[in-house]
């Protein structure tokens, strides 16, 4: 829902739209954010036991798998988790570093065929002080990347858009993964 600021003392009369998203706000407070497995809350650890399109799963390994970001940075963002919590790169076995990779590099080229995605950031982000906003389970993002798209609307317009709802964008990129 956009709506302008109102303009009757309260607060800043900028003239910029409000795009609210209050159901962020359980990610930003940290609700669910999971220290350890023990507490049943780890979302990487929940999302295997769920349907595909429920869990919003692109493609599963035998030790790993790739899941779409609910609060992606951009269309098609995905993250690739090993099944196991672990909470740091060098806690991977061999195989489950590998697997990581592999999927990763899968996830780019079926982002390539299915949107044109023109480069990628991909990283971990190791340990809260480094900006992992789930820093228990380990998950290296995949985010596609187009000329123009980070333009003037989180500039100028102090706003996001995204073109496809998540539930198209997994079963668009579940259908069309490469192996």
């Amino acid at each position: 829902m956009s709506e302008p600021l109102r303009q009757d003392g309260i607060g800043d009369g900028d003239e910029l739209d409000r795009l609210w998203t209050p159901h962020r706000m359980a990610y930003i407070r940290g609700e669910n954010k999971p220290a350890d497995a023990s507490s049943g809350l780890c979302p990487f650890c929940r999302i295997p036991g769920l349907d595909d399109a429920a869990g919003l799963v692109v493609r599963r390994g035998e030790l790993a798998f790739a899941v779409l970001n609910l609060y992606p940075y951009a269309p098609g963002h995905l993250m690739v988790c090993p099944y196991r919590h672990i909470a740091d790169y060098t806690e991977t076995t061999d195989a489950e570093a590998a697997e990581v990779a592999d999927l990763t590099r899968q996830a780019m080229r079926t982002l390539r065929a299915v949107s044109g995605a023109g480069g990628f950031n991909v990283g971990m982000n190791q340990g809260e002080v480094a900006g992992a906003g789930i820093a228990a389970h380990l998950h290296q993002h995949v985010v596609p990347r187009w000329p123009g798209d980070q333009n003037f609307m989180p500039v100028i317009g102090r706003t996001k858009t995204l073109p496809e709802l998540l539930t198209d964008t997994r079963a668009l990129l579940a259908g069309a993964w490469a192996v």
